[in-house]
């Protein structure tokens, strides 16, 4: 008889990850198998072997659900995501795992749909050459990529996939967004003939397909995804690429709380393999880590293209408001080079941070504001619905044709969103093809299903949020128009200026890729503004030197480890009662370099009828942040490890 210790995907006890059970016949550790859990048949993972016979009785196991066991090293790294984020196992292994595992599923196969782009063989360039050997001839470990824009990170990715792949290990390309699946598949599939595609917009059923081909696989393969692809179980991984790697997509919001990046990094630790982070405006950690550790960073400095034209970068003052003489938010200037590309058919991409029509409706003669009666924030106007919504829990109202308070009919809505920006330019151009891509984005219409035609050019005016300033390669795009750069830059969070810079060097990277003249032009009522001005000309070193001093005074990352911590209640006594108390205990247990910020209102303080305090702790060395978790009573308390942001 054998034993084996075996973790069930469910949580059983809060104080117990893992059961003895019993097997006739040996298996291995990283089995899939069925186990009866009191009355329940439960999924569970063989974590390891016991070599003793215990003292009790114990059942045995039911059955294995696949032949083949997952990796070890894929194991080991449940284990540390468990201990590393003080998460219960099972959470993580619902992460790491697809559902329906027990499901018998009809073989078929997946298709991946790749898009055709025109494809021209060229040679690496001197950097790129370099950044390849390096990559490969160096110890297994993480490098940073850290490239401007145009300079052929995803040559140096495919170079090195393929070298990897001539090894016989597996690969597997990250990206921030399921939309930017569509341009990499479409450059791997030219190069590979095999790509497996996973990510959540797929079925249950296909997703563990998909899953199934990676476990079963006796070949080396290339996997692109999210940051759940990482998990996929290939066949001796030799690779990870993270493109745009600085993206906060691949921070986890739901338990458990992971890093990708932290994660890819364990998996090579385990399976030897190389970690490439590709970004052209790295996370300040990252490049600060990769600075201190000696051959860690490679620079690409120059654009992939020889003779590449760099874009002309115009600025408009939106406090002047004589630039604005044809339209309230789109500057004169903007408008006559809209045309003047529209004339040459040629691309237009408007970029905003803000979805919605409006920010805040409101009435003109007594200041009644509309907001959601569960969140105590504004709602947004969403014209093209004819309706109001709370962005943070969904609420919807009907636009009010009167003030309930006055019952006056001024109401008035102020604020851009990109659904104004879409209906504005609809009217200005309407006989041009206008496409919006934003959350609010159908499923027909994201950048995912519609990339071939942003590619070869048959929509004219692009308009979106974050998602199109990600990596996209457009040959025809001509000019990026950023209607108000500073929209996030006052953000009460010490990763707003990071933030801010990030997306505005990456929207203006969408041109400047080749030989033909490109232009951009930004709106900001802060134009002389540091962030900014490093923005706009894409000059990562200062802005890296000036937000590096001021995080270093004001003891942020990477100079301090964070914990967030949200009391959550249903009244608003309760969670500042709950908030203080625990302050208190902290203060008088902890350290005196673990530094404690509150107990305040959390950003969001009204979340879908609860109210929010949080604290946030700073400490020289996480181990204290973990130790501060046996302080946190069982209820109402969320925590967060590493938080990327304090909103």
């Amino acid at each position: 008889m054998h034993y084996y210790e075996v973790a069930p995907l469910r949580i059983v006890r809060a104080d117990k990850t893992a059961f003895t059970y019993s097997s006739e016949t040996p298996l291995d550790r990283g089995q899939l198998v069925r186990i009866n859990v009191g009355k329940l048949l439960m999924n569970g993972l063989i974590i390891h072997e016991t070599t003793t016979r215990p003292t009790y009785p114990v059942k045995p196991i039911t059955e294995c659900i696949e032949s083949r066991p997952i990796p070890a090293a894929y194991v080991d790294l449940a284990l540390w995501m468990a201990s590393y984020y003080a998460t219960p196992l099972a959470s993580v292994l619902q992460t790491l795992l697809p559902r329906g595992l027990e499901k018998s599923r009809r073989a078929r196969t997946i298709e991946v749909s790749a898009p055709v782009r025109k494809r021209t063989n060229f040679l690496l360039n001197n950097q790129q050459q370099a950044a390849v050997q390096k990559i490969t001839a160096g110890a297994t470990g993480t490098t940073l990529l850290h490239g401007v824009t145009g300079s052929g990170k995803t040559a140096v990715y495919l170079e090195v996939a393929r070298q990897t792949i001539e090894k016989k290990r597996s690969v597997v390309i990250l990206v921030p967004e399921i939309a930017l699946t569509s341009q990499l598949v479409a450059d791997f599939s030219h190069d590979f003939p095999h790509v497996i595609v996973t990510h959540s917009r797929q079925t249950e059923a296909e997703r563990h397909l998909q899953w199934q081909a990676a476990l079963h696989s006796k070949e080396p393969l290339v996997v692109v995804g999210p940051r759940s692809a990482l998990f996929m179980p290939v066949p001796s991984l030799g690779l990870v690429v993270i493109d745009e790697a600085h993206e906060p997509t691949y921070k986890q919001e739901q338990s458990p709380r992971y890093s990708a990046l932290r994660a890819a990094h364990i998996l090579a630790e385990q399976t030897g393999a190389h970690v490439v982070l590709g970004s052209a405006t790295p996370s300040m950690q990252d490049y600060y880590l990769a600075e201190k550790k000696p051959g860690s960073l490679i620079e690409l400095t120059k654009p992939a293209i020889v003779n590449t034209v760099k874009p002309e970068v115009r600025i408009v003052d939106m406090t002047k408001r004589p630039l604005f003489s044809r339209h309230r938010f789109l500057s004169d200037d903007l408008l006559k080079q809209i045309e003047q590309d529209l004339a040459s058919q040629k691309q237009v991409m408007a970029f905003h941070n803000r979805r919605g029509s409006a920010s805040i409706s409101l009435c003109n003669n007594c200041g009644w504001q509309a907001g959601c009666p569960r969140c105590y924030l504004p709602l947004t106007l969403h014209a093209d619905q004819h309706l109001l919504r709370c962005h943070i829990c969904n609420y919807t109202a009907k636009v009010p044709t009167s003030c309930p308070e006055c019952h006056h009919t001024d109401i008035i809505h102020k604020g851009i969103g990109t659904k104004l920006i879409e209906s504005e330019l609809k009217k200005l151009y309407p006989d041009k093809v206008i496409a919006r891509f934003d959350g609010d984005s159908a499923a027909a219409d994201t950048v995912e299903q519609r990339y071939k035609e942003l590619y070869d050019g048959d929509i004219d005016i692009i308009i979106g949020t974050q998602v199109i300033a990600k990596g996209l390669d457009l040959p025809h795009l001509r000019t990026v128009a950023i209607i108000q750069a500073d929209a996030g830059l006052s953000l009460p969070d010490y990763s707003a200026a990071e933030r801010t810079f990030q997306l505005l060097a990456q929207a203006i990277g969408r041109v400047g890729r080749s030989t033909h003249p490109t232009n951009v032009i930004v709106q900001s009522y802060q134009p002389t503004h540091p962030i900014i001005q490093a923005g706009l000309s894409q000059d990562y070193q200062t802005f890296y030197e000036r937000t590096l001093a001021q995080r270093k005074h004001t003891h942020f990352p990477p100079y301090r480890f964070l914990l967030k911590l949200v009391c959550v209640y249903k009244t608003e006594r309760s969670a500042v009662a709950n908030s203080q108390k625990l302050a208190a205990t902290l203060r008088e247990q902890l350290p005196k370099d673990v530094e404690i910020l509150g107990p305040a209102p959390a950003f969001y303080e009204r979340q879908g009828d609860t109210y929010r305090w949080q604290l946030i702790l700073k400490a020289p060395k996480r181990a204290q942040l973990l130790e501060v978790l046996q302080y946190l009573p069982p209820q109402h308390w969320q925590f967060e490890l590493d938080p990327i942001s304090l909103l």
